[in-house]
């Protein structure tokens, strides 16, 4: 019998963990920057016909993925900054589906947004390795999550790498590409 594959999430829903070790951060650290590597992997070769191939039905573009994972790891990076300098403060979120559909999340080339995400990762990861146990435990305030300590964020932000990854590589393995 064949398993079914949820193909909206294909590495599963994130589960937040109970407890966070240092072992996990680091795991999750080295996830975070891996990841431009794998999503430039991901798209070699592909053509701009294939990059407009939903990965689901009714499911967003492989380019708009491509583009939506900068524009949701630089919100991350700010959240970052702005829990490690600020006491809880409170997050905006942000309209993922509505940005996918602008101009420049529906076409384009996917470059500049694989440029951006090696940049920010750089940097991105360059903070997380300087952070110890007392900025980790830092938290934000989510309007609708409520408060969420940093390293629950950082988990979070792993599994979102590896799952928007899971979207690309399982749609070229079912293709054949």
């Amino acid at each position: 019998m064949i398993a079914y594959m949820d193909l909206r999430y294909p590495v599963g829903k994130f589960e937040w963990p109970a407890s966070i070790t240092a072992a996990m951060r680091q795991g999750w650290i080295g996830e975070i920057e891996a990841a431009p590597a794998k999503y430039r992997e991901a798209v070699r070769g592909l053509t701009e016909e294939q990059l407009e191939t939903p990965y689901r039905p009714e499911g967003w573009t492989v380019r708009q993925v491509i583009h939506h994972v900068p524009d949701s790891h630089m919100q991350s990076f700010s959240r970052f900054k702005f829990a490690l300098t600020e006491d809880e403060p409170t997050i905006k979120p942000y309209p993922e589906a509505l940005w996918a559909e602008l101009a420049d999340g529906r076409g384009g080339p996917v470059e500049p947004s694989l440029q951006l995400l090696e940049a920010l990762h750089l940097r991105w990861v360059r903070l997380l390795r300087s952070m110890g146990d007392a900025e980790f435990s830092r938290a934000m305030r989510h309007p609708e999550m409520g408060v969420i300590r940093l390293d629950s964020v950082l988990g979070l932000y792993a599994w979102h790498s590896r799952h928007h990854l899971a979207h690309v590589t399982g749609l070229r393995s079912r293709m054949g590409w």
